[in-house]
């Protein structure tokens, strides 16, 4: 049990450096195009399957709410959250389609849609990504080791240089939060 632990920490320790000594500008590209969406009146849309689809909902949380100081709310939304429409596009369409046919509905030319995917090879965010793409929007991707195909269609990929899902989620989750600060400050003054 403690070889587990100090496993996982190490290996979550390591990740978090390595971010930090490759991947401070995408994430700076991130919080820029995330800022200048909000500044001009624009929305940010978020989806995942699975963790990623907890993750998604939770960046979109700080951001509708608070994270650090009480101020307007941003206008985030997770695709995740609509029971009703997820199944029904599920059942109708096929589950690949069932964040695509939400950003044909609600997303905007200057939007920006991010697609959390550990293995970068998830159908629904792929396809979701490509249909915002067409619509104007900016897209960012959250990925894992080599991006999987999602890479190819993302305007910013965000890779984590791991192939475990759970050290790939914390890190994510982890950057998620860092763009909340960086973008009530930069938004709010």
């Amino acid at each position: 049990m403690k070889n587990e632990i100090e496993e996982s920490l190490t290996e979550s320790i390591k990740l978090r450096t390595e971010l930090l000594s490759d991947s401070v500008e995408t994430i700076i590209q991130i919080a820029d195009i995330s800022v200048d969406a909000f500044k001009s009146g624009h929305s940010l849309y978020l989806m995942g399957n699975g963790g990623s689809a907890a993750d998604a909902q939770h960046i979109s949380g700080e951001l509708v709410g608070r994270f650090k100081k009480d101020r307007k709310p941003l206008p985030a939304l997770a695709l995740t959250t609509d029971t009703s429409v997820l199944t029904a596009i599920a059942n109708d369409y096929g589950y690949d389609h069932c964040f695509e046919k939400q950003v044909e509905a609600f997303v905007k030319d200057g939007d920006v849609v991010f697609g959390l995917s550990t293995s970068g090879n998830s159908t629904s965010i792929i396809n979701a990504i490509v249909s915002a793409g067409k619509k104007g929007a900016k897209t960012i991707a959250f990925t894992g080791k080599d991006g999987g195909r999602l890479k190819e269609f993302a305007d910013v990929c965000l890779m984590i240089p791991s192939s475990d899902t759970a050290r790939i989620q914390e890190c994510h989750i982890t950057i998620g939060h860092i763009l909340c600060s960086i973008i009530e400050k930069e938004v709010f003054g």
